[in-house]
């Protein structure tokens, strides 16, 4: 009983993701080099990635290719795809497995960390996108390809045997153009068509170069070889259109706004006699995402899942506290720079002008860092300006619509925005939820991950589906049996 009697003093409990960012805020800026073949490059071109909650600082300072780095991260990655494709299929799913453990235990909170900083996510964003759907990537991935491999052909004619078919990585390399706003995103574009055994120049967001540089990192701990994955932070225009003029260039994986994917379409529309092979496009860009409020909706849940009734509405959103994402108490943190802060307020400054009636928020504060306070614009024209274009920020725009109209009202939705990324139906009526659902069939692609119309090609993360855009297939047949005639039997005399 003495012992209990001992003055002792408890150390202080913390959360371990918020350890990991003062560990991280005591160290940084970071220095990121370019990695080519497994080497840090550094051209001594360099740039900064700010921390959207307190632009004074930055995590980073990250070397910029020039227009020699690319071309060396091209031809590298060329160097190494042979190798690369003939490694047997269970060991490049055993290096993704890896990664996908790497990410979820040793790495965890590190990444966690580089996200809340470097891209202004809450912990619980980055936490979601960060650690569980990277690793998820990867390992559905495995199990997506594994299903892919193992669709083989039923049966051979007879006299002749069907060599097993094959699954070809593309001829030359894929360009992965990633986003800021999921370090995921910034893993899986590089990540599946690696997986089938394609090479890969990665060229990650100037806003989330550091967490994507530590996936990089994961990646190389886990087993993909130099060359396999090259790492080329840099101005985007002058990269990207450096690999795209090349003639190996075999496909792109984008992930940004609609704006710059129409343009590289283009682009690569006017390069199309110097290529060895037609490329493949593949990429989700902007959205508008509906929800859309039937007359039989249980209110509540359509509340705190969207917007809905006015008072409910406006009530949960005054609840949101905005600031640092360090604070876990903050839920919505900052935007991700001066020019997505800049767009977001002109929008809603533009809403006024047009006689949107600004019911919460409208305000904005970039004294310190980019914060938006959550807005609600209450519109009564449907083809307003901020129901037809992307925000990409906290900010709603009601349109009140009256029950008999419910139809008329399906129709504005399917037509007033030309993007369909996401969209929701909330009602209780079994034909109101089959009537929404089949008139609005193309206004939302909701694939795993991906949009359809202006908002992408629709076939990304998520499904077997990604897979197919970076393979193709050869089907070799062997005979048996020596050809007599070449003439049809039925010619035969």
């Amino acid at each position: 009983m003495s012992a209990q009697l001992a003055a002792f003093k408890v150390p202080v409990v913390e959360n371990e993701p918020l350890a990991a960012i003062k560990q991280m805020e005591q160290e940084l800026p970071f220095e990121v080099p370019i990695i080519i073949n497994g080497v840090p490059i550094k051209t001594g071109k360099l740039a900064k990635q700010l921390i959207p909650s307190d632009h004074t600082r930055h995590i980073c300072t990250y070397h910029e290719a020039d227009e020699a780095t690319v071309s060396r991260a091209i031809e590298g990655a060329l160097a190494a795809k042979a190798d690369w494709e003939a490694m047997p299929w269970g060991d490049r799913a055993a290096i993704f497995l890896k990664a996908a453990d790497l990410i979820s235990k040793k790495y965890r909170y590190k990444l966690i960390a580089a996200t809340i900083l470097g891209q202004g996510k809450n912990a619980w964003q980055a936490e979601i996108d960060a650690a569980a759907e990277l690793s998820d990537f990867f390992r559905f991935g495995v199990k997506y390809v594994e299903e892919l491999y193992s669709q083989q052909p039923p049966r051979n004619s007879g006299g002749t045997w069907k060599c097993p078919l094959e699954y070809r990585p593309l001829e030359g390399f894929v360009l992965a153009v990633s986003p800021f706003n999921f370090t995921a995103i910034g893993g899986n574009l590089p990540g599946t068509p690696a997986l089938v055994g394609n090479v890969v120049v990665w060229k990650p967001s100037p806003a989330a170069t550091y967490s994507n540089y530590i996936v990089h990192q994961i990646l190389t701990e886990a087993g993909v070889p130099p060359g396999v994955i090259q790492f080329v932070p840099g101005p985007p225009p002058e990269v990207v259109a450096q690999a795209i003029a090349h003639r190996e260039f075999a496909a792109l994986h984008f992930t940004g706004s609609t704006f710059v994917f129409k343009k590289l379409w283009k682009d690569i529309a006017l390069n199309i006699d110097n290529y060895r092979s037609y490329p493949r496009i593949v990429g989700e860009t902007g959205g508008k995402n509906f929800h859309l409020v039937h007359k039989s909706a249980e209110i509540r849940n359509a509340v705190l899942q969207s917007g809905g009734f006015k008072d409910q509405f406006l009530k949960e959103i005054a609840k949101i506290r905005v600031g640092p994402p360090q604070d876990f108490g903050n839920f919505i943190g900052p935007v991700i720079g001066r020019p997505a802060f800049e767009k977001i307020t002109g929008y809603i400054q533009k809403a006024k002008e047009a006689g949107g009636e600004i019911l919460i928020g409208g305000n904005a504060d970039d004294s310190k860092g980019y914060f938006v306070q959550p807005t609600v614009i209450l519109t009564r024209d449907p083809q307003s300006i901020s129901m037809r274009e992307e925000i990409f920020g906290p900010v709603v725009t009601a349109y009140v619509y009256e029950d008999d109209d419910f139809d008329k009202t399906l129709d504005l939705i399917d037509t007033t925005s030309g993007y369909a990324l996401t969209g929701a139906i909330f009602a209780s009526e079994r034909q109101a939820l089959i009537q929404a659902t089949n008139k609005l069939r193309h206004a939302a692609g909701n694939q795993p991950f991906g949009g359809g119309r202006a908002s992408g090609t629709n076939d990304k993360a998520g499904s077997i589906a990604i897979f197919y855009r970076f393979i193709s297939a050869r089907s070799i047949k062997e005979n048996f049996v020596e050809l007599e005639e070449f003439d049809y039997p039925s010619n035969l005399v």
